[in-house]
């Protein structure tokens, strides 16, 4: 699939066509350029044991989503990168966890998982989304930091990052072992080391050309489509991007694996907030342009701290149901109505 929804995208840019056929053809090939990422890392994380994996996975399937911001902050759409990266907290957070609970609990009923694991990412994302909503509240009109936007998500930008590096060792501690013993249960066969970086090199250069080609159709299919800036972000490029963490995480629910479902989809979200919405901002200032700021919209801001909040008091304990992954879509579904009647962008 991902091999000929890319091949379909090239091949209508030949012949000249732009807009919504690209722009379709694009994420489909997107979305599966990420399946082969997560499939090259899964035969990885093998060999590394379920919270390794859980890191590793979701920060090669955010590859996509670094090569839509980059592409996109060369085309000049700044809201939208702002509203993606939002986007993709909210869309891991909320959508994907809560199927993932919805759909685990409809077939297994109440399922647990480790909790002081779950504890500490959860802590963290708590942490990472209030120090991206400094910069909005700073440097509101009448704040200390008005006028200095730019000067202050840089500097937030470098501390998360510095936040991150210090968390990594946590994050993957003590997974070995127990990857070990899930390895050993596994009938599934292991591909070859070589055969799982190859996909995973060939998955990544796929994913910046087509990169490329979607942010490309972006503005002319929204355009078409009567799509806010806004909601084209905070939505569609955001679940577009989180291929990986949609399938891996629900599939590992729905194969009661709840200690890598959570990995993949919590660490996907903080590693959003902690690495790849700082790499952007400190990226834009090489590029040309506007600076990319983490200065965001009362309601963005509002939507992150509540996301945060809510999904740590839902996971703080250590167990699933359906009803909570219900609640969590509802409110996912909640918040993309509320930016849907945004400014629709310009062809």
């Amino acid at each position: 699939m991902a091999i000929g929804a890319s091949l379909a995208a090239l091949a209508l840019l030949v012949i000249g066509a732009r807009g919504v056929p690209v722009f379709a053809a694009s994420a489909v090939g997107l979305a599966g350029l990420a399946a082969m990422v997560g499939e090259g890392t899964e035969q990885l994380g093998r060999r590394l044991g379920p919270r390794a994996t859980g890191v590793l996975q979701s920060a090669l399937g955010n590859l996509p989503e670094f090569f839509i911001g980059i592409f996109a902050l060369r085309a000049g759409l700044l809201d939208l990168v702002r509203a993606a990266l939002v986007g993709s907290i909210l869309a891991n957070t909320l959508l994907v966890l809560g199927l993932a609970f919805l759909l685990g609990g409809l077939r297994h009923g109440p399922q647990r998982f480790g909790a002081d694991q779950t504890r500490m990412i959860s802590t963290l994302l708590v942490l990472a989304v209030a120090a991206l909503a400094i910069p909005t509240i700073a440097t509101a009109p009448g704040g200390p930091a008005h006028g200095h936007e730019t000067e202050l998500s840089v500097f937030v930008s470098i501390v998360l990052l510095v936040v991150f590096a210090a968390s990594i060792p946590s994050a993957i501690g003590k997974g070995s072992a127990v990857g070990a013993v899930e390895n050993q249960a596994s009938s599934q066969p292991t591909w070859p080391m070589s055969l799982a970086l190859g996909t995973l090199v060939v998955a990544g250069v796929g994913a910046a050309f087509v990169s490329d080609w979607f942010v490309g159709a972006l503005r002319p299919a929204m355009s078409t489509l009567g799509m806010s800036e806004e909601f084209a972000g905070l939505v569609v490029v955001a679940i577009a991007g989180n291929a990986v963490e949609n399938v891996v995480g629900v599939q590992a629910m729905l194969a009661n694996k709840g200690d890598l479902a959570i990995s993949v989809i919590l660490n996907s979200s903080l590693q959003v907030a902690l690495a790849l919405a700082p790499i952007l901002v400190l990226a834009s200032l090489f590029l040309g342009g506007t600076t990319l700021t983490l200065v965001v919209s009362p309601l963005l801001v509002a939507a992150l701290a509540l996301t945060a909040f809510l999904a740590a008091l839902v996971v703080i304990d250590g167990e699933s149901t359906w009803l909570e992954g219900t609640a969590l879509i509802g409110l996912y579904v909640i918040l993309a109505a509320s930016v849907w009647w945004g400014q629709p962008i310009a062809g």
